[in-house]
C-alpha cells in the first residue's frame, strides 16, 4: 500500500512537471473585477456602524480641543484685563471697570469655547486623512436622513421642544433607531388629539 502511494504521488510529480515543460509560461493574471488598489472611494465602503463609530469618535476630538481652547481664552483674557490700568471713578460705557472687564475675560472664554470644536474638527481631519472623504461622503447621506426623518421644529413648544433636532447625540444604530423612534413618538404626540 506504501508502495502504491509512492508511485502515485512520483506519477502526479512527473505529470505535474511534464504538462508545465509543454504548455506555455504562467501568466499570473488577477481577474478582471478587482484593481490593484483599495478601489474607489464611495460611501459604500464604509459601514454604517464604522461611521457611527468614527464620528463618535471625532466628536471626543472636539471635546478635547474645546477644553484647553476656554481654559486658555480664560487665562489670555485674565492676562490682558488683570494688567491693564483702571480708574474706578471712570466707567465703562456705563459699567464699573471692574465688572467690565471682568465680563471681558468670561467673554473670552466663551470664545475660547467657541473656537475649541472648530479646532478639534481641523487637528482631526488631519491626522484621519484617508478617511476625510468617506466621512464627508457618509456626513451628507447621514444628515440628508435626519432632515428627513425629524419633526418639523414648528410643532414644538416651550414645554415640549423637539427631542435632538440635528441628530447630534447619535453615536450608534442603536441610537440612531431610538431617535427616529423618538421623532415619530413626538409627531404622535403633538399632531394627534389627546383622547
Amino acid at each position: 500500500m506504501l508502495e502504491r502511494r509512492l508511485l502515485h504521488t512520483s506519477f502526479l510529480s512527473t505529470r505535474h512537471v511534464s504538462c508545465r515543460q509543454s504548455s506555455k509560461p504562467l501568466k499570473y493574471a488577477r481577474p478582471q473585477s478587482t484593481t490593484a488598489g483599495t478601489g474607489p472611494v464611495s460611501p459604500e465602503n464604509l459601514p454604517w456602524s464604522e461611521y457611527l463609530a468614527i464620528r463618535r469618535n471625532r466628536r471626543r476630538w472636539q471635546l478635547a480641543a474645546t477644553i484647553p481652547c476656554a481654559i486658555l481664552g480664560f487665562a489670555s483674557g485674565i492676562a490682558y484685563f488683570g494688567t491693564r490700568e483702571t480708574d474706578a471713578l471712570k466707567p465703562i460705557m456705563g459699567i464699573d471697570p471692574f465688572f467690565f472687564y471682568g465680563i471681558c475675560t468670561v467673554a473670552c472664554g466663551g470664545t475660547g469655547w467657541l473656537l475649541g470644536p472648530s479646532l478639534g474638527t481641523a487637528i482631526w481631519r488631519t491626522t484621519h486623512r484617508r478617511l476625510v472623504s468617506l466621512i464627508d461622503a457618509r456626513d451628507r447621506e447621514f444628515y440628508s436622513r435626519i432632515a428627513k426623518n425629524r419633526v418639523d421644529p414648528s410643532l414644538q413648544t416651550p414645554t415640549q421642544p423637539v427631542p435632538d433636532y440635528y441628530g447630534e447625540k447619535i453615536g450608534s444604530l442603536h441610537q440612531y433607531r431610538q431617535w427616529l423612534r423618538d421623532q415619530v413618538k413626538y409627531r404622535k404626540r403633538t399632531t394627534l388629539p389627546e383622547e
